[in-house]
């Protein structure tokens, strides 16, 4: 939109669409479309019979998060938490229900300059940098309180500062541990 708005880059969401000729309407409208089918190419195997895509995003998930928080995986392991629990929905989603829309959509543009071959495996990253950031609170809760706290994340007073900090944790833990084999 800021090819034919002023003022969209800093407040997209408060654009008023009404001054666009339907020539520039029609070309922001290709152009999300585009950005769309770029980042879904890497996940079509999510949406499929039995979804295997998050099933291998959702274990990678446990082997990361045992090798980046071990304390933490063993206190979920303990409570009988399982990852799939809550991070189905994280992985299925994309975060857009765990995030504000400003803030998914910061991360969703990291994304799609990540590519559609190596988004997936940020993404799991992501979440595991996203379960750090409440890492001694939930080690403080018992099954019950780590579901609720999960599945209901206190996220909304966030801002693009925190989002920048899960990348960088997330592209950080991806350099150390991707490919590793332990």
């Amino acid at each position: 939109l800021s090819e034919y708005v002023e003022g969209a880059h800093d407040q997209p969401h408060s654009c008023d669409l009404g001054v666009l000729q339907q020539d520039a309407f029609d070309a922001v409208e290709a152009d999300a479309y585009w950005c769309l089918t770029k980042l879904l190419d890497g996940i079509q195997d999510h949406f499929t019979f039995a979804q295997p895509g998050i099933q291998r995003m959702v274990f990678k998930l446990g082997e990361v998060m045992q090798r980046v928080e071990p304390k933490l995986h063993a206190h979920l392991e303990r409570n009988q938490l399982e990852l799939i629990q809550f991070s189905f929905r994280w992985m299925n989603c994309l975060l857009l229900r765990e995030l504000p829309e400003s803030l998914s959509t910061r991360l969703w543009d990291t994304y799609l300059a990540e590519g559609a071959a190596s988004f997936g495996t940020l993404h799991v990253y992501v979440c595991a940098a996203l379960i750090s950031r409440f890492s001694s609170e939930l080690m403080q809760l018992d099954f019950q309180e780590c579901v609720l706290l999960l599945q209901h994340l206190p996220t909304c007073s966030w801002d693009d500062g925190v989002v920048e900090e899960m990348l960088a944790q997330a592209h950080v833990w991806r350099e150390i541990h991707d490919g590793a084999h332990y």
